[in-house]
């Protein structure tokens, strides 16, 4: 089978004589079938390389079962300080000399990884081009565990822990202060089950918890879960953090209330599928009388699917950019 993915088209190039382990992959078949294993924050490929009979862990798990053995290929990201922390992790993880490549996009930021390499006092080795991508080969070098790149800051009255693996990374975005102004005046003032779905940095899980109500925070991202976690620890709250692929770490579960701030990219793609699924459901998972809050950017299809799922919904903010919208079910 052909690889799909340029970065795994070089890679496909190359003469291995040994199991290699990915990390921070792109789903791609040749991939799944080619490797030996798969770390990644992102649920969608650890579901995929499970699936695919191989070992699948975050690098939040603790380092039990399958070690990374052989040669180990990192896909450097698009986000820069991210690609750093992978960096750091497996120099923390894999003993020192460990051979290492790495792979990525032009424009993704992997013209970069040399000078990154200098810095850190690692060797760097061209081995391929192409596919307006590049391949390096380098060896570990041992590094202390280091918790520098959770970015941590105040905002809301709150202590927020940051990681740059998670969307609006540092930062609290304008969609979610409309959303948390409206769910001021519209909550209950007494304790619901509140679901948080796609918590992020856990702002809105926090925020909840503050207000005391009992809170689930679910997301795909690993990288999320573990910075909603650490933000509720930080405020001394409690809650409950899974990741999940919108419902599905939930079976017969019910919720007073859903909030969310869904994002519609999955890397460059515009995608509505998670954010479909999640208005089409949430009545299954609504207690009667439950309500759902979400914001969205204006532009977005969501009213027409709103209306399917509830018959009838209301806009309680739109300030051009973004709506913040309630539905309840009946």
């Amino acid at each position: 089978m052909s690889a799909q993915v340029p970065a795994c088209q070089l890679l496909e190039r190359q003469s291995r004589h040994s199991p290699f382990w990915v990390v921070g992959p792109p789903l791609d078949p040749w991939l799944v079938a080619q490797s030996a294993g798969v770390v990644s924050a992102d649920l969608t490929a650890l579901d995929a390389w499970a699936a695919g009979g191989k070992p699948a862990r975050t690098p939040f798990e603790e380092q039990g079962g399958a070690p990374l053995s052989g040669e180990v290929v990192l896909f450097w990201p698009k986000a820069h300080q991210l690609g750093l922390w992978w960096l750091q992790w497996l120099c923390e993880v894999l003993p020192a000399d460990t051979p290492l490549e790495i792979v990525g996009e032009h424009n993704g930021g992997i013209k970069r990884v040399p000078k990154v390499l200098a810095e850190r006092g690692m060797e760097c080795d061209k081995l391929d081009n192409a596919r307006r991508c590049s391949l390096f080969a380098t060896r570990t070098v041992k590094e202390a565990a280091t918790d520098e790149a959770w970015q941590r800051f105040e905002a809301l009255g709150l202590t927020l822990i940051s990681h740059p693996g998670v969307f609006g990374h540092g930062k609290v975005d304008e969609g979610t202060q409309l959303l948390l102004e409206c769910l001021e005046s519209g909550l209950p003032r007494t304790p619901k089950r509140v679901l948080d779905m796609g918590c992020g940095d856990g702002i809105i899980s926090a925020w909840l918890a503050q207000r005391g109500h009992h809170v689930t925070g679910v997301d795909v991202s690993a990288f999320a879960v573990e910075a909603t976690r650490r933000t509720l620890s930080a405020n001394g709250l409690e809650g409950r953090v899974v990741q999940g692929d919108v419902y599905a770490a939930l079976p017969d579960e019910s919720f007073d209330i859903i909030v969310s701030n869904p994002p519609f990219h999955q890397e460059r793609d515009v995608s509505y599928g998670a954010t479909q699924r999640l208005i089409s459901q949430a009545p299954d998972y609504l207690a009667p009388q439950g309500q759902l809050f979400m914001v969205a950017n204006a532009f977005l299809p969501y009213p027409d699917l709103l209306q399917q799922a509830f018959q009838s919904f209301q806009t309680l903010a739109d300030n051009r950019r973004f709506r913040v919208y309630q539905a309840q079910k009946r």
